[in-house]
């Protein structure tokens, strides 16, 4: 349905108002009408669509009906098709009523003037008891995003203010700004309000402000871009004006800038604005940003600026995606700490034959810390014009916390992490974060996966991944979280027990389970084989080291492996 503004006429005086295109203008013929008139005639220059809504039916003019009768719930409605080349100029009809119809042609015919004339009959009919006159000026204002996702910026008839999930679904996508483009550069690229370079420029998605019309229009208008206070602090918004300087690009819009008045080029019909996310969808906030342009008509002295037109645009901030270990490996991390030189070696050699780059965090930045998968979690962010990944930094902060920041995070390399203000637990570190691979599940599709967590059994108590890691996770929406119970082992993670990896039928993969039974069917074989007194753990210092014989005769280890099972 098309945007609708009720507009007031007058007998005394012509009116003017602007008409945007795309819109209906609802032209207020009884409130104008003198109180011995009981009909109206409407007419308008070409261009100018008008229709007469009688009686719950909407009849387009000309008609075969030449005056309607002013009774309630009559209105006219009136839309435009083409843009004005002249303003609207309303002095140029203010001499009177009897030449209406000479100047209405002349008008039309020399300066492409678009007007519309209502005259009010009496109950005698013939010669008009009196005329309002409205001057009218078309100019189009649009506020565009990639709402099809294709990758560009274009006019679209899907509706810009919603938003729809899937590949069939629209709305514009925006990424959260998180990598460090400038090696040199001590934040993150969305932590400050200046671009710095045009790879910064490249990680926004672009907003289009586009004016057509008469621009002398604006002269008596406003245009302002404006977002919710509920958001502001989610999104930055930059522009450059005519110029493709980086030091031209200021900061307009987000944090505590609420509104930009735009003041349209005379020579440029599209004002390109790029948009930033500062935050990833979490507790309170869905994703969802919308950014509205609206046309103010500047009112008499004393008085405020009115509102006739709004159009907006919704955007959704990507959420963070977490890739399962089933997907081929772009880039291998492993820790060198005193003991592992063989294994650094092995996984070196599989990741040479796998043909796959090799990162070797060294003793003085991981601190003898070698858990880096309890450390961080790989992810990505994705949109139309730009995908890169995105490294999640557990609260567990080790031996590790600062390797994340210092040699993960860089240019088209992203970085987020949340706190555990509570205190964080094993829980809380990230071999305690798994994702399948897609799976429908009851007939419902997770294309990409669905994310496992460790948990305790509600009604025990226990321990629990940290509340800001939990939301944080099931605020993305793409990959609904499942909780598992992991608190029965010691370090509590769900890759201690489970993994999924690649398979060539049926789902395209296998979930590796690890079963206490079957661990206690091996070992009463090993004990009939004649091995009762091989001892677990041979090597290791300042650990038990139970036989076999000793772990099978242990009841009490054996029923709460039963209840584990």
């Amino acid at each position: 349905m098309a945007q609708q503004r009720r507009v007031q006429l007058s007998t005394q005086r012509p009116t003017s108002t602007v008409c945007v295109l795309g819109t209906e203008l609802s032209l207020d013929v009884r409130g104008s009408a003198p109180k011995d008139a009981v009909a109206f005639h409407v007419q308008g220059t070409p261009g100018v669509k008008l229709y007469v809504v009688h009686e719950t039916q909407s009849v387009k003019l000309p008609s075969s009906v030449c005056r309607w009768p002013l009774a309630a719930g009559t209105e006219v409605l009136l839309a435009m098709d083409a843009l004005s080349k002249d303003v609207g100029d309303e002095k140029v009809g203010a001499g009177g009523h009897r030449q209406d119809t000479a100047l209405l042609c002349t008008l039309a015919s020399t300066r492409s003037f678009l007007q519309v004339r209502i005259s009010y009959f009496g109950e005698a009919g013939g010669v008009p008891v009196a005329r309002a006159m409205l001057y009218l000026t078309c100019v189009e204002v649009s506020l565009d995003a990639d709402t099809s996702r294709s990758g560009a910026v274009s006019r679209t008839l899907l509706d810009k203010a919603t938003w729809t999930w899937g590949p069939d679904g629209h709305g514009a996508i925006l990424l959260v700004n998180c990598d460090r483009d400038d090696p040199k550069a001590k934040m993150l690229d969305n932590c400050d309000t200046a671009v710095r370079s045009y790879a910064d420029l490249k990680d926004m998605s672009q907003m289009v402000l586009r004016t057509r019309g008469p621009r002398t229009i604006f002269t008596g208008h406003r245009l302002v871009l404006h977002v919710d206070f509920g958001n502001a602090d989610k999104v930055g918004v930059f522009y450059g004006g005519n110029s493709v300087a980086l030091e031209e690009y200021k900061h307009v819009l987000g944090g505590s800038k609420l509104a930009y008045a735009v003041k349209p080029s005379r020579h440029q019909e599209e004002s390109i604005f790029y948009v930033e996310g500062l935050a990833f969808p979490d507790v309170g906030f869905s994703g969802l940003v919308a950014f509205h342009v609206t046309l103010l008509e500047s009112p008499e002295k004393g008085f405020l600026e009115t509102p006739i037109f709004t159009d907006t645009v919704v955007f959704r901030v990507a959420p963070w995606i977490m890739t399962p270990n089933t997907a081929a490996p772009l880039e291998v991390f492993v820790c060198s700490v005193d003991d592992n030189e063989d294994f650094v070696a092995a996984v070196g050699a599989v990741a040479e034959k796998a043909k796959c780059p090799l990162t070797v965090c060294p003793l003085p930045e991981n601190r003898q810390d070698r858990w880096i998968q309890d450390e961080v979690e790989f992810g990505y962010v994705q949109a139309p014009h730009k995908t890169f990944p995105v490294v999640f930094d557990s609260p567990r902060d080790r031996g590790l916390k600062d390797f994340p920041v210092k040699s993960i995070l860089g240019p088209d390399f992203g970085y987020v992490a949340r706190q555990a203000p509570e205190g964080a637990s094993s829980l809380d570190s990230f071999g305690n974060l798994e994702v399948s691979p897609p799976v429908t599940v009851r007939g419902k599709e997770y294309p990409l996966g669905r994310i496992l967590i460790g948990s305790s059994f509600p009604r025990f108590g226990g321990r629990r991944m940290a509340k800001a890691v939990k939301d944080f996770l099931i605020a993305q929406q793409v990959q609904a979280p499942v909780e598992l119970f992991s608190d029965w082992l010691h370090v509590g993670h769900v890759d201690e027990f489970l993994s999924f990896v690649p398979a060539p039928d049926r789902k395209g993969f296998r979930l590796l389970l690890a079963s206490p039974s079957a661990c206690y069917q091996l070992l009463k074989e090993k004990q009939e084989e004649g091995f009762g007194e091989a001892a677990m753990f041979e090597g290791l210092e300042k650990v038990p080291k139970p036989t076999i014989n000793e772990i099978l005769a242990n009841e009490s280890l054996r029923k709460f492996n039963n209840y584990v099972q």
